[in-house]
């Protein structure tokens, strides 16, 4: 709640107090901004009033209108419809707020609330390249942790990297079977990008080996004994082919052979093992750096797959896991889960097993208050499950644990797949944004004058806005279609279009002469454009603050589309170079100098930079 409308929100209470005698609770004076249809800032709503004033809500608006023109400097006017009083903040008020804050760096950052809030993020496997899925799990956690950090919060960010198990075993095998001893160097790939051919080229390999099983009598008998009744030849080896993989492939059976060698240390499997791993490693760096994103800590699954036992051990001693045989398990049905096996029948660990000693151990590490899981939401009962064991047992960080589900996105072409080598790598992507931008740049030949170098950057930072902009402004909730051209749109609810208003705001800047700011201070009539600007930037904080208590950085973007959006129409209906007075161009000069901050400030805590030409 911004500090006006809590003023605002005490004198209605204090009104009720003076006018009725009544003590009306503060949760009950509702303050909220003023549809765009009526005249006004904020509006109270005065139905809460009619049972202790007795008097109908617009004779209460009347009078409690009156009273707070009359108590509260900040309000000019007022007008009541029906139950509703709408309060005009008088000119001065928006003036001085300008005036206080066109050079405060600090606008819009909370102070500090001790609360510790690690974020994890990115959490890739080794066996392929960042693609698209994961490119806005990273910009969600980037951009949220860097909206906590501006709420007051101390911040931890984090990855795990995903590096063993039977997908990765499956690039290994790829790449001693058919590599020819291939590295990045011999190539000219990325190592990212070369493990994860052999990831794709070994899921080609399985499907020939797959279908030609099918035509053998083997495959006719275990159709013959296993089938169910009414089910398709077809139907069924689509469902089988997991089992297929687990009981009958010989490259299945390689895979395995490579995992249950990595789990017993043999050394010739770590070897090769570490050899793509770095490979791919190096390459997910580079596309953090092109991404201009980072971590505090990062933990790899190959330490920390065992770190379970200890937990599990105390979860079957309290009742709260249960035992069959080498099988793990725990009853989830008060949740609708069911049963929900911790440890596998053959004694191999899950990924809930594994999470719940790593959850502690990063507790133990750094002590934080809250967790933030960003990962999709195909997830979702995974973290539920997760989080409920680690209630039962009773762990002082449960109840802060949060899964931030983001939904799948899909290219205007349709839903990616690994396996079949159809999903749009990172770089890739990151190309074509910035191939886009260029095209438009070179379009509008604004900065061709410019020097290469500086018209690369510009181009990049362009690029960089349409890619975060484009996938940071919807929910992350809801699921989504990135699509390329039109991420680059200057038109459009697009981080182009924000890098604009910017620009355009820059651009007036150089041109000005020596301006005295302190003529500002005897502008005290706003125009209307001018007012709804002021009204935009003193919302700024209150954006951050529920950006940051969703967990939805969304906010903050469609707040600086609104705001560019906003300038541009002021740009266009009132002089600002040739205002019609000194004082109204030094107050329209400070007004834009503070939209431009607020503009990159926003956009910064969503990673995206902003150029000075466009």
């Amino acid at each position: 709640m911004s500090e006006l409308t809590k003023k605002i929100q005490e004198g209605v209470v204090r009104a009720a107090a003076e006018l009725y005698g009544a003590e009306l609770p503060a949760k009950q004076a509702v303050i909220q901004p003023t549809r765009k249809d009526f005249e006004g800032d904020f509006t109270a709503v005065m139905f809460p009033l009619t049972r202790l004033a007795r008097k109908k809500p617009e004779q209460i608006g009347e009078e409690v209108g009156q009273w707070l023109v009359s108590h509260l400097d900040e309000i000019d006017r007022y007008n009541v419809v029906k139950g509703f009083l709408n309060l005009v903040v008088a000119d001065s008020y928006w003036t001085t707020f300008v005036q206080q804050h066109v050079a405060d760096a600090s606008f819009g950052r909370f102070p500090a609330t001790g609360q510790k809030v690690m974020v994890e993020y990115s959490s890739p496997n080794t066996n392929k390249p960042l693609h698209l899925g994961h490119i806005r799990n990273i910009l969600l956690g980037w951009s949220i942790s860097r909206i906590l950090e501006a709420a007051g919060h101390e911040v931890i960010k984090t990855q795990i990297i995903n590096d063993r198990g039977i997908a990765i075993c499956r690039s290994m095998v790829a790449w001693k079977r058919w590599g020819n001893g291939a590295t990045p160097e011999s190539t000219g790939k990325k190592g990212d990008h070369l493990v994860g051919d052999f990831y794709v080229l070994f899921s080609k390999k399985f499907e020939e080996e797959y279908a030609a099983w099918q035509q053998t009598e083997e495959a006719e008998r275990v159709f013959a004994e296993r089938h169910k009744e009414g089910q398709t030849r077809e139907e069924f080896f689509k469902a089988f082919k997991n089992r297929y993989f687990n009981e009958f492939s010989e490259l299945g059976a390689e895979a395995r052979e490579m995992l249950r060698r990595w789990e017993a240390g043999d050394e010739e499997t770590l070897r090769l093992w570490r050899m793509m791993n770095d490979w791919v490693l190096e390459g997910f760096e580079e596309t953090y750096r092109k991404l201009g994103v980072s971590f505090d800590k990062t933990y790899f699954e190959s330490d920390t797959w065992q770190l379970g036992k200890e937990i599990i051990e105390e979860g079957l001693a309290k009742g709260v896991l249960h035992k069959d045989g080498k099988r793990v398990w725990v009853d989830l049905s008060n949740i609708g889960l069911g049963e929900k096996t911790i440890i596998k029948s053959d004694g191999t660990s899950t990924y809930t097993s594994q999470d719940l000693g790593t959850a502690r151990m990063r507790y133990e590490e750094f002590g934080f208050h809250k967790m933030i899981y960003v990962v999709g939401d195909e997830q979702i009962s995974h973290f539920q499950g997760l989080f409920e064991i680690l209630r039962r047992l009773g762990e002082p960080y449960a109840e802060g644990l949060y899964h931030l589900a983001y939904g799948m996105v899909d290219l205007p072409t349709g839903r990616m797949k690994s396996r079949e080598g159809t999903v749009v790598d990172a770089d890739d992507l990151i190309e074509e944004v910035i191939a886009e931008a260029r095209k438009h740049a070179e379009e509008r030949g604004e900065i061709a004058e410019l020097p290469r170098e500086a018209q690369d950057d510009i181009v990049r930072k362009i690029g960089m806005a349409a890619l975060k902009f484009f996938i940071i402004k919807v929910n992350p909730r809801k699921r989504m279609t990135f699509d390329p051209s039109e991420s680059v749109d200057m038109q459009g609810q697009t981080g182009p279009y924000v890098q604009n208003a910017y620009v355009r705001i820059q651009s007036v800047l150089r041109k000005a002469d020596a301006c005295d700011a302190d003529r500002a201070t005897a502008y005290s009539a706003l125009q209307e454009g001018e007012r709804e600007l002021v009204k935009q930037l003193y919302q700024y904080p209150e954006i951050i603050e529920t950006a940051a208590r969703e967990y939805d950085p969304s906010h903050v973007a469609n707040y600086a589309y609104n705001l560019a959006r906003a300038f541009h129409k002021f740009y266009h209906d009132y002089p600002i170079l040739k205002a019609e007075s000194e004082e109204a161009r030094a107050f329209r000069l400070e007004l834009s100098r503070m939209v431009a901050r607020v503009l990159a400030d926003a956009m910064d805590l969503l990673g995206i930079e902003m150029p000075d030409r466009m």
